[in-house]
């Protein structure tokens, strides 16, 4: 078995019930969403994090940000509720629905074009804090 990375070796067990932690704006990257921080970050000390993502607002397309990127190591979601209709670099247009999940490599140009009122989604970024860039 390979040697373990020491940076993921001080772990602490975390958790997060639905009442413990209220869904918040202004948390994330977009006015339009409210996130629920499920407590990696701080089990990880800033290596991952992972939060539930629900729309805030109807969507008002052309006010979702436009295109962009992230600069990051991972990023994975999964569409719990709802559904969002995105645009991909290299992929085009994607209708993601309740089910669906994506694996975004890192650096990939992408655009939120429309969602339903009721969209969450669980989301899993590496590293927690990370910058956002238009593209």
């Amino acid at each position: 078995m390979s040697e373990l990375d020491p940076k993921w070796q001080n772990q602490k067990f975390v958790v997060s019930h639905l009442h413990d932690k209220s869904f918040k704006s202004g948390t994330g990257l977009r006015d339009y969403n409210i996130h629920r921080d499920l407590g990696v970050i701080e089990a990880t000390g800033g290596l991952v994090k992972a939060h539930v993502v629900c729309a805030k607002e109807p969507c008002k397309k052309g006010d979702t940000g436009g295109r962009h990127k992230h600069n990051i190591n991972f990023q994975f979601v999964y569409m719990l509720k709802g559904w969002q209709t995105m645009w991909f670099e290299g992929h085009g247009v994607i209708t993601m629905k309740e089910g669906s999940s994506w694996t975004q490599p890192p650096g990939m140009v992408h655009e939120v074009l429309d969602y339903s009122d009721d969209r969450e989604v669980v989301e899993i970024i590496l590293p927690a804090k990370f910058e956002t860039v238009p593209a």
